[in-house]
């Protein structure tokens, strides 16, 4: 009830929740937008349509240097794109959650081996790592990928995570429920946890603009599966064909266009919990 009854107080979050449901909502109905424009046919399928078709009303994006339908590539590159990042930001933020909640709780040597671990992988290069990763794993699809990008996308979230149950460990109500019996699994879920709602959702939101960005800069690097057509592949393909140079704005932009508002629409998200959540930035928004 606390968290329903501070929902409205920003307007940066209600912004972002509305533009990521509504990119969310796209995304869902991809086939059946895709079965509007092109029918049954794959959207991948070369040699459909005649090629460097411009814009019309039955090509809204027209077609590609191998005949395929632009916009029906973009829908597919927005969905798969949305699974890399929600798969890899999901994982990110159930292992981040996991190593801070237990460093930040039980503390001592617990502390010690995961805090060094986290600050060891922290400064890791991690995205050559991932390269090198992406050009020699075998059967590489999707969740492969998310996988690869969850596995150096948890840190930032355990840290900050830590922080906050540090902190929340030494409240009344934690003392409280230690005296009563409850073991530490139930504090930590049921006294804890839902205070770290708003820390979780910044920190899944982060996971999911790094693992979306890092995937792009991979594929812009010609990684990935070649079948598995994201954002980042569509860009890699026009900038390929030199479609700048060739005046074909309509097969490049768009998909960027995609990743902008995902990454603002994110980002929204993240200055709303901020502003929601954080006594400072409440008063200053008050005065």
């Amino acid at each position: 009830m606390g968290l329903l009854s501070r929902w409205p107080g920003s307007i940066r979050l209600n912004v972002g929740i509305m533009l990521i449901g509504l990119i969310a909502l796209t995304a869902l109905l991809q086939p059946f937008l895709n079965q509007l424009i092109i029918g049954d046919e794959d959207p991948l399928l070369v040699g459909e349509f005649d090629l460097y078709l411009p814009p019309s009303q039955q090509h809204p994006l027209g077609t590609d240097r191998l005949g395929r339908d632009a916009l029906a590539l973009v829908l597919m590159g927005l969905r798969l794109s949305l699974m890399v990042g929600v798969l890899a930001g999901s994982s990110a933020t159930a292992i981040g959650v996991t190593v801070g909640c237990i460093a930040g709780y039980k503390g001592g040597i617990f502390d010690n081996i995961l805090r060094s671990t986290t600050d060891t992988i922290l400064v890791i290069p991690s995205f050559p790592i991932l390269i090198v990763l992406a050009a020699y794993v075998q059967g590489l699809g999707i969740p492969t990928m998310a996988l690869l990008l969850a596995v150096f996308s948890w840190p930032q979230a355990a840290r900050i995570i830590r922080s906050q149950v540090m902190s929340l460990k030494q409240r009344a109500y934690v003392e409280m429920a230690r005296m009563s019996g409850l073991g530490d699994f139930a504090i930590i879920f049921k006294e804890i946890m839902p205070n770290l709602l708003p820390y979780i959702g910044v920190s899944f939101a982060n996971s999911i603009m790094t693992t979306i960005l890092a995937e792009t800069g991979m594929r812009l690097l010609g990684l990935g599966p070649s079948r598995q057509a994201t954002l980042g592949l569509v860009v890699s393909w026009a900038m390929g064909w030199g479609v700048l140079a060739l005046g074909k704005w309509n097969l490049i932009f768009p998909a960027i266009l995609c990743l902008v508002l995902i990454f603002v629409a994110l980002n929204f998200v993240n200055m709303g919990l901020e502003e929601t959540y954080n006594p400072r930035l409440r008063r200053v928004r008050r005065a």
